[in-house]
């Protein structure tokens, strides 16, 4: 056992004069640490770096009572550590959507396994098969993100089709399994080709985007905030709350849902996808609120132009003329890579991140402005 960091000072006064010193404490032990703590090479100090409002949090509340002035130094350290750096550690998120190593799904998968949650992905492989850029090895996406889990941490995945509503219990009770409770609920995914324009929209056309796109993730979100509250068997008229057991102490589950760039211009060509993300983006402060009285917290994101494939000339389902160009016109000179709103998501997804609620957030690299 290490002597006690601090003095006989009240501990609320020493914690902020204090933090300093126990940030050089922490590195010192988390760097002899490393190999136990399984961040694969990364490097605590960077990991330290980039966590400081979580360790903040961390500090306030490791210092909070005389009694934990008092406790041993390294276990002290250990806890505020994982706090800080493994934020999400003890929850479990579902990723839909997350069956290429190249899309978003499993970026955002990758990092909130990177934070400390269990992970269980949702894909839906046929799909992919029909687009241009076709399917991937799933044995090699499954690895990738058991590779980034931590200590104790675990992973599973399912297999649905979401164009079939019976498909939506099946996907949560997966996600519900895996640790006993389901905290995290990102949809992200989508059904896109066989789009066109408003002269070639037919009611088949339609439908198979809207029953992907916007009705399951309406679905997904329904039974996943049901089974967070108890069933009272009510229907709410226009204009009824729903009624929670509010104030919370903390969050009781986040969800993310995902549009597009229907939000700043013109998609030509994809009037039905368009169509069905617009609605998800148009409903989110509906039902944002209606969640928040069960202290679930909603935010959209629009990830803008993100290359997952359908940008290479080889897997591209559209015309690139002057794309080359017109990438190097921007502020940054590329568009956006599946790691660009993966950290977004994996901010909101902490505590860090918490206070940002019912939002319809773009994450482009400032594409939208032109």
């Amino acid at each position: 056992m290490g002597p006690p960091l601090f003095t006989a000072e009240p501990p609320l006064a020493s914690a902020a004069a204090a933090e300093i010193s126990l940030r050089g404490e922490i590195r010192l032990r988390l760097l002899r640490e490393e190999r136990a703590f399984g961040t694969r090479g990364l490097g605590f100090a960077t990991l330290i770096d980039s966590s400081n409002a979580h360790l903040r949090d961390a500090m306030r509340t490791a210092f909070a009572t005389p009694e934990a002035v008092q406790a041993d130094a390294p276990q002290l350290c250990r806890k505020a550590t994982v706090s800080a750096v493994l934020p999400l550690r003890g929850q479990a998120a579902l990723i839909t959507g997350a069956s290429r190593r190249r899309g978003i799904g499993y970026a955002v998968a990758v990092k909130l396994a990177s934070l400390g949650a269990s992970i269980v992905i949702h894909h839906h492989r046929q799909h992919d098969l029909t687009q241009p850029w076709g399917g991937d090895d799933l044995d090699a996406v499954r690895e990738g993100i058991r590779a980034h889990l931590s200590p104790g941490a675990q992973f599973t995945d399912v297999a649905a089709d979401l164009s079939a509503a019976d498909s939506i219990g099946t996907v949560i009770d997966a996600g519900e399994a895996l640790t006993g409770a389901l905290d995290i609920l990102v949809c992200n995914h989508a059904k896109s080709g066989d789009d066109g324009s408003i002269l070639d929209m037919s009611p088949e056309r339609l439908d198979a985007h809207w029953d992907v796109n916007a009705r399951a993730t309406l679905l997904l979100t329904a039974e996943f905030a049901r089974r967070k509250t108890p069933d009272t068997g009510e229907t709410r008229r226009p204009g009824e709350r729903i009624v929670g057991a509010k104030p919370y102490a903390a969050p009781r589950g986040h969800v993310f849902w995902m549009t597009s760039g229907q939000l700043h211009g013109p998609m030509r060509g994809e009037v039905a996808y368009a169509t069905s993300k617009a609605a998800l983006a148009g409903i989110t402060p509906t039902v944002a609120a209606e969640l928040l009285e069960l202290g679930i917290i909603l935010n959209t994101i629009n990830p803008g132009p993100v290359n997952t494939g359908y940008m290479d000339p080889e897997t591209t389902d559209r015309p690139l003329d002057g794309l080359n160009d017109w990438v190097a016109s921007t502020p940054f000179g590329r568009v956006g890579r599946p790691q660009d709103p993966a950290e977004l998501i994996g901010w909101l997804a902490t505590s860090a991140g918490s206070w940002v609620v019912g939002q319809v957030l773009t994450s482009d690299g400032g594409f939208s402005l032109g």
